[in-house]
């Protein structure tokens, strides 16, 4: 079902199930032979939300074999690996930023990330995780079933990116005085492109001096090029339909012009670097991803300092 403004999700639905999808492929990352990342929490949490494609591919009963035979648009293994390279930048950023003293982390659309959990929090950590409330509800309540606990002071505030998220989040603790680390993962791409500059925007009224911010940034799409990029999305579900998937990317995202983020982040004050998709994949030890597999190569991962 296509996007609306006021449109809701599980983690079964729509955007959601996206999160249930990264999830998985962290799930498959962790399992591998030469795993480059360790998600323990994947697998389980996955099982949880019960969709039945997701599942078998986070238990290895349905693998990236069973899916990349022919001429596969995706593959499924250059996107698990995609993911984990991803895991691990994201990750890294927050170690980087608790090393260098910050003791607020902010994880925006937090899906079934559970790094509040495995993650080692240096003592006076805050972890902050905002989402949908039933999204956050139900991740709390699977964790705690399976016996986790976090390892850092964890505060989760339930509440819709396009609502007053900066109060909420205010009102739960954070301390806009002190430098904050912010992590945007696989979000801008389910945002439209006024929503993207208000969230980068917000994000920089609430960050002091010392702050960072790490954010994936979304290729973008001309409009000569857009129903091109909907068509392979289309593609990929018409190929993992007769495995369960029924989700279409193609009524998720918005393609639209928008701005580049890195470069809007400058402009805007922040002290950037970016590394495409494709070099965090090499230097994670993986294959990388070609450039003609729906733009994967262009996507680029940022690093900002206030």
């Amino acid at each position: 079902m296509p996007r609306t403004d006021n449109d809701t999700w599980d983690l079964a639905s729509s955007v959601g199930a996206t999160a249930t999808m990264v999830a998985a492929a962290r799930a498959m990352a962790t399992n591998s032979p030469d795993a480059v990342i360790n998600d323990p929490f994947a697998e389980p949490l996955v099982r949880a939300v019960g969709v039945d494609f997701f599942t078998k591919l986070a238990t290895g009963e349905l693998t990236a074999a069973d899916l990349d035979s022919g001429s596969a648009p995706v593959s499924v293994q250059r996107f698990a690996d995609g993911m984990a390279a991803r895991t691990r930048f994201f990750d890294d950023f927050f170690r980087a930023a608790t090393d260098a003293g910050i003791r607020q982390a902010v994880i925006l659309a937090a899906g079934l990330d559970a790094r509040a959990y495995r993650l080692q929090w240096p003592a006076g950590t805050t972890v902050f995780e905002i989402d949908q409330p039933e999204v956050i509800a139900f991740k709390t309540q699977a964790l705690a079933d399976l016996g986790a606990t976090p390892t850092a002071e964890h505060k989760t505030v339930a509440i819709d990116l396009r609502d007053d998220w900066p109060t909420a989040l205010r009102e739960a603790g954070l301390d806009t005085s002190a430098p904050i680390a912010w992590i945007a993962e696989g979000l801008l791409g389910y945002l439209p492109p006024e929503a993207q500059d208000r969230l980068l925007d917000q994000i920089a009224e609430l960050s002091p001096a010392g702050s960072r911010l790490a954010v994936e940034g979304v290729p973008v799409i001309s409009a000569a090029d857009q129903e091109a990029a909907r068509e392979r999305m289309q593609s990929v579900t018409s190929r993992w339909q007769d495995h369960g998937f029924d989700l279409d990317f193609s009524e998720l995202t918005f393609l639209g012009e928008r701005a580049e983020a890195a470069g809007y982040l400058r402009e805007h004050g922040w002290q950037v670097e970016a590394r495409k998709a494709e070099e965090l994949i090499r230097a994670a030890g993986l294959t990388p991803v070609e450039d003609d597999e729906v733009g994967f190569g262009d996507v680029v991962y940022i690093t900002a300092q206030r």
